[in-house]
């Protein structure tokens, strides 16, 4: 049965409440990777959204009209890695034309936003609670808005205390998890606004 959830609801909880990154701790590969420099994290977190919103509604379709009435949803897990990529491939060929500075910025990690688990996981999250094409692409665009505040955060962050005087032991890796562990408290708190279920 379809959850009664008005899209704009999945949109607001799955930025804050339910956000990809911080709650279930999907993309985190990119994430930590990347947030290095603030324009590189702008731009990756842009393509995720768009990479999101697309293959969510995208394979939503595929699945509703192509795999369900023939039945062929055993094969949904292929067909999503190939919508994803599919994605992927064109949204690299046009950032390589717009922006050739931000396409050698984000280097490998653009075409590793195939394998980028919070895309995988935003797709099998509409399937498994079988939202409607309206409740996807919200939950897509909440998902891939909440993934771009946080790499967006982290990027600040690491940008101050880079110039921080940080602990010999904690600098580089040990202070960045540091710093996700205290955001993703920090979005605890907006859990008793709404959920996404």
């Amino acid at each position: 049965m379809t959850p009664v959830i008005d899209p704009l609801t999945l949109v607001i909880a799955s930025i804050f409440t339910s956000n990809i990154l911080l709650a279930n701790f999907l993309g985190m590969c990119s994430f930590i990777a990347i947030s290095k420099d603030f324009n590189s994290s702008n731009g990756l977190g842009i393509a995720v959204t768009a990479v999101l919103v697309i293959t969510v509604a995208a394979s939503w379709v595929v699945l509703k009209y192509l795999l369900l009435p023939f039945g062929l949803d055993y094969l949904a897990f292929i067909v999503f890695i190939i919508v994803i990529a599919a994605v992927v491939q064109v949204l690299e060929m046009v950032i390589e034309r717009v922006s050739p500075a931000l396409y050698m910025t984000l280097g490998i990690f653009l075409p590793l936003i195939t394998v980028n688990c919070a895309i995988m996981g935003a797709v099998l999250f509409m399937q498994i609670r079988n939202y409607d094409f309206l409740q996807s692409v919200g939950f897509a665009l909440g998902s891939g808005l909440g993934w771009w505040m946080a790499i967006m955060a982290l990027s600040a962050m690491r940008a101050k205390y880079d110039k921080a005087p940080v602990p010999a032991g904690l600098q580089g890796t040990g202070i960045t998890f540091i710093t996700i562990g205290f955001m993703a408290m920090a979005f605890i708190g907006f859990s008793g606004i709404v959920r996404v279920q």
